[in-house]
């Protein structure tokens, strides 16, 4: 193979828009390295996803280790990955147990902060985006921040319900703003202006890609040929956004809407809404757009239905009959199903970082994938432990096959897991949140 040399950041370049590259072999992409060095190490990424109001209160479980490791109900979407899973158990947040539920369980979900009460707004500067000040600089995009369903306004049992709509603070006044709609996000990975109407992103980086494709080698062109085919088909599916009827969230009064449906909108199916921002977090990590992403599937107290899902308990009907607030109080069939489809979308970022190769590991290998939520089961609203695991290796700072119990022991703030998390990132602060120390195990 001969070698090819190009500057540490690489990027396919248009009119009004800047595309950066995946990992090729004949790139130094990450670092400084002399032109003489084989391409460097992949940094790690960081993912944070996040469902509301727990989950099924006998499923939630695992124990054993490596390919023997046994998963309750809940987890069986993530049976293909026990081997990259790091199951944590016992961990929690003592400020989270100071007020009243949701709001106050949630707004310092990855801060660990005091949370204000009555009308004022304040709780801590998440870890994320500690990292995005730091780690993130680095990138175009120092965080991504995703979501969907709609932030809630109101105020429930004397605290914001902001607080249940957000995970992600900039600062401790200041959740960060979530980006709903798929077009958009996918423009602030790739757009240098997000504007609506301009042509493919492909389209205006196609020369620049076939100048490129003449001077890489023939494995880098197949690595080229599978990334640009895999924005275009995001891009497909978000032109085709909000075409079909299902609706989620709340019910509207009107069956049918009183007005044209405006161009580039939510789509209105959330399975579809959920795979397009987990496509989108892929492609951010794979391009190296963007090495922090936070993704909060639903609200906690959240209006979430789900249609696409058939029901157990109803038979013929989907799970559209109670919101997923209220389903969470049952702990039947159905709400474990729902769980069951958060844990799907979890599996399928992690299925597609895991197909995408990056020198000796794989994106999976390189990232920090985690799955929180701000209580334990919906049913009781506990959070003396919160439900939490990661996927992945942090490009080999983090083992897995392992579940890890904290539940007895002395020390088990969450905030130390942050910690942890953050020191494979190469961020130390001296304590977050009410923790002093990383966990020794993570």
């Amino acid at each position: 193979m001969s070698t090819h040399h190009f500057h540490r950041r690489a990027f396919l370049r248009g009119v009004g828009v800047t595309m950066a590259l995946p990992w090729l072999e004949s790139f130094n992409v990450w670092g400084d390295e002399p032109k003489q060095k084989p391409a460097s190490e992949a940094p790690v990424r960081l993912a944070v996803l996040f469902s509301g109001n727990g989950f099924h209160s006998k499923e939630w479980w695992a124990k054993g280790e490596g390919k023997a490791m046994e998963l309750g109900r809940v987890l069986t979407p993530l049976a293909d990955f026990r081997e990259k899973l790091t199951f944590v158990r016992g961990l929690y947040h003592e400020e989270a147990r100071k007020g009243n539920i949701h709001s106050s369980q949630t707004g310092n979900m990855l801060s660990g902060a005091p949370i204000a009460s009555g009308g004022e707004i304040r709780s801590g500067t998440s870890f994320d985006q500690l990292l995005a000040q730091t780690y993130g600089r680095s990138t175009k995009v120092p965080s991504l921040v995703l979501g969907c369903e709609h932030s809630n306004p109101s105020v429930h049992k004397n605290y914001s319900m902001l607080y249940s709509s957000h995970i992600s603070w900039s600062s401790p006044t200041t959740p960060t703003p979530l980006e709903l709609y798929p077009a958009l996000a996918f423009d602030r990975l790739f757009k240098d202006a997000a504007t609506p109407g301009d042509k493919s992103v492909l389209d205006a980086v196609l020369a620049d890609a076939s100048s490129l494709r003449r001077n890489i080698s023939t494995a880098d062109q197949r690595k080229l040929d599978e990334y640009l085919d895999s924005v275009r088909d995001v891009e497909k599916r978000i032109e085709n956004a909000g075409k079909r009827g299902e609706v989620q969230g709340w019910r509207p009064t009107l069956e049918k809407p009183n007005m044209a449906r405006p161009a580039d909108g939510i789509p209105q199916d959330i399975a579809e809404h959920m795979r397009l921002m987990c496509d989108i977090l892929v492609l951010g990590f794979q391009t190296d757009t963007t090495r922090i992403t936070t993704l909060k599937l639903n609200n906690d107290h959240s209006a979430l239905r789900f249609p696409n899902l058939p029901s157990v308990q109803q038979k013929g009907n989907g799970i559209d009959y109670m919101i997923h607030h209220l389903l969470s109080h049952s702990d039947g069939e159905d709400w474990l199903k729902v769980n069951q489809f958060f844990m799907e979308q979890v599996a399928y970022v992690a299925r597609k970082l895991d197909a995408i190769q990056e020198g000796p590991r794989t994106l999976l290998d390189n990232t920090m994938l985690m799955h929180c939520s701000s209580m334990m089961a919906g049913a009781k609203h506990d959070n003396d432990q919160l439900p939490v695991l990661l996927l992945g290796g942090a490009s080999g700072r983090l083992k897995g096959g392992r579940s890890l119990d904290y539940k007895d022991k002395p020390d088990r703030q969450l905030c130390r897991l942050f910690m942890s998390m953050m020191d494979k990132m190469d961020v130390r602060p001296k304590t977050f949140g009410d923790a002093k120390a990383p966990l020794e195990e993570v």
